[in-house]
């Protein structure tokens, strides 16, 4: 059985972005196109609504090419549960109202019992601040915390 991963929007925009001239962040998208052309055969990848809504942001074209990308992964569903659990994180992990959907990408990897949630969202989600908030809530609630990475960490797999 492969093991899951939530695939967070921005490793779709990182895919579908146009190459970029700054040295790191041309880096980060090379290294996610490796992931996605590689290692991401060796997983069960997985999205939510809340990645959908965000990836029909912006320009119709890049809309386009992101729709490409997720059109044939499944979509985990969202339940009042996940709404709970992700007022508590955005509540608890001391991040910014923009970025209350990124306590609910949290909650549905989380909620869906995920092994893997992939992001380039170092701010906000692949964070050593939020990864340990985070695992110190879900140890109060008795709930697993997945293992929160960039593909760079999930490349050897």
């Amino acid at each position: 059985m492969k093991s899951t991963v939530y695939i967070e929007t921005t490793i779709i925009s990182y895919l579908t972005a146009k190459p970029s001239r700054d040295l790191i962040v041309a880096a980060h998208q090379q290294i996610t196109s490796d992931w996605w052309n590689i290692a991401r055969l060796n997983f069960d990848c997985f999205i939510s609504p809340f990645v959908i809504q965000e990836i029909y942001a912006g320009d119709p074209y890049a809309v386009a090419r992101r729709f490409e990308i997720v059109k044939d992964l499944p979509v985990l569903r969202i339940n009042k549960e996940i709404q709970i659990l992700a007022q508590k994180y955005f509540d608890n992990l001391d991040i910014p109202d923009k970025a209350r959907l990124d306590a609910a990408h949290l909650a549905v990897e989380v909620w869906h019992k995920m092994d893997y949630m992939l992001s380039w969202n170092c701010t906000h989600i692949v964070s050593g601040r939020v990864i340990k908030a985070l695992e110190k809530i879900n140890s109060k609630l008795k709930i697993k915390t997945p293992t929160l990475c960039t593909p760079e960490e999930l490349l050897e797999v």
